[in-house]
């Protein structure tokens, strides 16, 4: 019978595959079988062992990941750090940039925003980039296009105002909750409406739902961290950490 010196390195081979298929095919039918069987038998008597080869995989994945994330990231950085009419929040000239796609409707992105605005708070050196990002159906796309409208007729100020209000909104966006919120932020609420169904605003939001496809963002809030790609949701501290860490080099 075929025998590996250790059942150890009969798992060896097994994860080392292809690369080390031509052994197995010099077995025979009955080697194999047994190849097979001490392999389970080692698995099942060492589960750790397989343990430890998904968390190895797991390591190597994140680290592609990450890597290809860099490569799309430097690709695309005009589109994300200077597109020439996406809001910028916090110092304009801060030495660090965070981006954020996100979405009004988006129950993550509502709990990120409050500790996103306290991240700008506690380091007056950030440049927070936003992207409207609407992606969880009509009212989240009815939301984006008043907020761009805002931009548009009254400038960034009122933006970042209705910004904030549209995070904290609860209830159904609507047109005519839109035009309340409008009216009670002082704004020619007609003229907004108005400007709703604009070309560029229409553009705006294709070009930044083509961007958030090539970055492979399917989901919100997503954030960009200098270099970094960053996807979900993330707490206050980690977002400390990763500005120090990306400033530390």
């Amino acid at each position: 019978m075929f025998r590996f010196p250790l059942a150890a390195s009969a798992l060896a081979l097994t994860l080392a595959l292809p690369a080390h298929a031509e052994g197995l095919t010099d077995m025979t039918d009955a080697e194999r079988a047994a190849f097979g069987q001490e392999v389970r038998a080692y698995l099942l008597e060492n589960p750790e062992v397989l343990m430890e080869a998904i968390s190895v995989l797991e390591k190597r994945q994140a680290e592609d990941q990450a890597k290809g994330d860099a490569q799309l990231l430097a690709d695309n950085a005009e589109a994300l750090f200077d597109d020439g009419y996406s809001y910028v929040a916090g110092n304009p000239e801060g030495d660090f940039t965070i981006v954020e796609f996100f979405d009004y409707r988006c129950g993550y992105c509502k709990k990120a925003a409050p500790e996103v605005t306290e991240l700008l708070a506690r380091d007056g050196n950030i440049r927070l980039i936003v992207k409207e990002f609407p992606i969880l159906g009509d009212q989240s796309v009815l939301a984006s296009r008043f907020a761009l409208a805002v931009k548009k007729v009254a400038g960034d100020e009122a933006y970042g105002k209705i910004h904030d209000t549209l995070m904290e909104l609860r209830a159904d966006i609507t047109e005519s909750a839109l035009r309340g919120v409008a009216e009670d932020a002082g704004l020619d609420a007609d003229a907004i409406m108005a400007a709703m169904d604009d070309d560029d605003v229409t553009n705006i939001i294709a070009k930044n739902h083509a961007l958030g496809q090539t970055l492979k963002i399917n989901g919100t809030p997503s954030f960009v961290f200098g270099d970094e790609m960053v996807r979900g949701y993330v707490p206050l501290d980690t977002m400390q950490r990763l500005v120090e860490a990306k400033r530390e080099g």
